[in-house]
């Protein structure tokens, strides 16, 4: 009898060969690197010390940072709930009149976020943003910075990660039983009370999962912060870039990122076991679809359909100005005031034909492209024999590649800086930090477990026949791979790619760290552009770099998301990696 698909691809000298690649990668990029930021912090000289906890306890600075961080993440963890059930509410659950307008306006955030949301809405609202402008015009006595500090920062942020509510919650919304809702109707419970005492409590565990990537995000913040925070106003991320560009303060970055770290698992296990704690389902025997509900109290509809509303704006400005300004010219950009004749196409001629305005959107081309591609051709054999032959061992490794999901990126860029700014033999002796190819390392490394997971589901769904008849056939496990199983998961495998690709396109928090001087990528420049660095011309050009991304960002996700929608008689549709991609963690990224 011939061996089984699965047994032949174990003794396979490739399958050996990828096993030894994974293992050095993994400890290489993973394991080392934060290992040695816990052996910087706390064993500098071979001993024990806790001379960075002394420098921590004794920074003002620092131990503010660490206060407005933990601040930031437990106001967001509650703003974005808020606003986030709400416009998920409005546009699937209660019968609002335009629903699907609220829905495209609410649904912006999927287009652009990270450092260019945060800086449109400097552009906009800040000293000498636009709505600025208009409004000390009105009234000249007003503070042009009044769009700053931690109001500001938990503005922008609360609206930036709604995203989750948008994939996640919604999704969770069109599991909850109509029958059960017309049942309580029959008894005499009222809209508010079959909302709190039925449809929110159905949703937890998705909302667990929100609540936790929102406290994530506001911990971690590092763009927002930067951009609108102000000096009064810092968080952690932002004091580690500081502590890391000066050697004698990298100890205290380290501790600072270890905090960050610590607390990241910390939070995940207490919402993990507080999800626990309960059970979540609808007692109805025979489930029905659920049917959008009317808000019988005339003037609670009003008041939800002028909220609505008032939220759509809130959305839609930024984006709209964003457009509009990226065809004004210097003076109407300067002074606020635009008008017909102002409009020109100068900025985009300049943008895409100048040297110097194409190199960083060509960079952070380059750059995604590369960390997509390798990141998805890189782990579509590994998930494959992590999908197909399932012991201790493998178990571990899929563990250890799910590390940049549990630790923040700035602890894991702190980690590749301090263990590669000398020669170590893990890299064949060579010095990687201050070069182009860290950051494509790091790029790839973030991208991981996002991909290894969809990758994984994608060959869950491959029919196992189809390898047990080419392996009976007398086939060889590259044959299987290459003819049989790769065609079917290729699809998948570029949708992945091109939502990797569209996320790092604009990546400032992990390019701050690790991006070569005279190789910077689109976020750092727009960031730069943000303090005014190429006065008016560069805010020019940052409308520009928006528009051109949201264009590239919208199409991917026609690509990935809307065209699947379509096919509602294909068989993809029952794919779990297309279900999976669906429910992309987009936040994972966001602020």
């Amino acid at each position: 009898m011939n061996p089984t698909p699965v047994r032949s691809m174990v003794r396979s000298p490739f399958v050996l060969l990828v096993g030894v690649v994974l293992t050095w990668f993994i400890a290489a990029f993973l394991v080392w690197p934060n290992a040695n930021v816990l052996i910087e912090t706390f064993f500098p000289d071979g001993r024990f010390s806790g001379r960075a906890a002394e420098k921590l306890l004794s920074s003002e600075r620092a131990m503010k940072s660490l206060g407005n961080s933990f601040l930031l993440a437990a106001a967001l963890s509650v703003t974005v709930n808020v606003v986030g059930i709400f416009i998920v509410l409005v546009t699937h659950y209660f019968r609002i009149r335009g629903a699907r307008i609220l829905f495209l306006g609410y649904a912006t955030t999927f287009i652009y976020g990270g450092i260019v949301l945060a800086a449109g809405y400097k552009f906009i609202y800040g000293d000498k943003g636009i709505v600025t402008a208009l409004l000390s015009n009105l009234f000249p006595g007003m503070d042009r910075n009044w769009f700053s500090g931690f109001l500001a920062v938990l503005v922008v942020m609360t609206f930036a990660t709604t995203t989750n509510h948008m994939l996640f919650v919604a999704n969770a919304l069109k599991g909850v039983d109509h029958q059960t809702i017309e049942a309580a109707k029959n008894m005499g419970a009222s809209t508010w009370t079959i909302l709190r005492r039925i449809v929110l409590p159905m949703l937890k565990p998705t909302l667990f999962a929100v609540t936790i990537l929102s406290f994530l995000t506001g911990l971690g913040a590092l763009s927002a912060p930067q951009v609108l925070g102000g000096r009064e106003f810092q968080t952690i991320t932002p004091m580690i870039l500081t502590f890391t560009n000066s050697p004698t303060s990298r100890d205290l970055a380290a501790l600072l990122a270890v905090i960050l770290g610590v607390a990241t698992i910390l939070m995940l296990a207490v919402m993990t076991r507080m999800e626990r704690g309960g059970t979540y389902f609808s007692v109805s025997k025979v489930s029905s679809a659920l049917e959008k509900q009317k808000i019988a109290h005339p003037v609670g509809n009003a008041i939800v359909h002028v909220a609505a509303y008032v939220l759509f704006a809130i959305y839609t400005l930024p984006v709209a100005l964003i457009v509009i300004y990226s065809f004004a010219d210097s003076a109407a950009i300067q002074t606020g005031q635009i008008s017909f004749d102002s409009l020109t196409l100068d900025n985009y001629v300049r943008v895409l034909t100048q040297p110097s305005g194409l190199r960083p959107f060509v960079i952070s081309i380059v750059y995604s492209a590369l960390a997509a591609v390798i990141a998805v051709g890189g782990l579509l054999f590994v998930a494959l024999l992590l999908q197909k032959h399932r012991n201790w061992l493998t178990a571990v490794f899929e563990y250890l590649l799910h590390i940049p999901w549990i630790l923040p990126s700035a602890l894991l860029a702190l980690g590749l800086i301090i263990s590669y700014d000398h020669p170590n033999p893990l890299v064949g002796g060579a010095v990687l930090t201050g070069t182009t190819v860290i950051l494509l390392i790091a790029f790839v490394t973030v991208k991981i477990p996002f991909t290894l997971r969809m990758l994984k589901a994608s060959f869950a769904s491959v029919n196992s026949s189809l390898e047990e008849a080419g392996a009976i056939m007398g086939a060889g496990t590259l044959y299987i791979f290459r003819r049989i199983l790769l065609p079917l998961v290729l699809p998948t495998a570029a949708a992945i790619a091109a939502l990797n690709f569209n996320s790092m396109l604009d990546d400032y928090d992990t390019a701050i760290f690790l991006a070569h001087p005279l190789v910077q990528p689109l976020g750092l420049v727009i960031k730069a552009n943000t303090d005014g660095a190429e006065g008016v011309e560069g805010v020019s050009n940052t409308f520009v770099y928006t528009v051109l991304l949201m264009i590239i960002t919208g199409l991917t996700m026609y690509l990935v998301y809307g065209r699947t929608r379509r096919r509602d008689a294909s068989p993809a549709q029952n794919d779990p990696a297309q279900k999976d991609l669906k429910k992309k963690d987009s936040a994972l990224s966001v602020a």
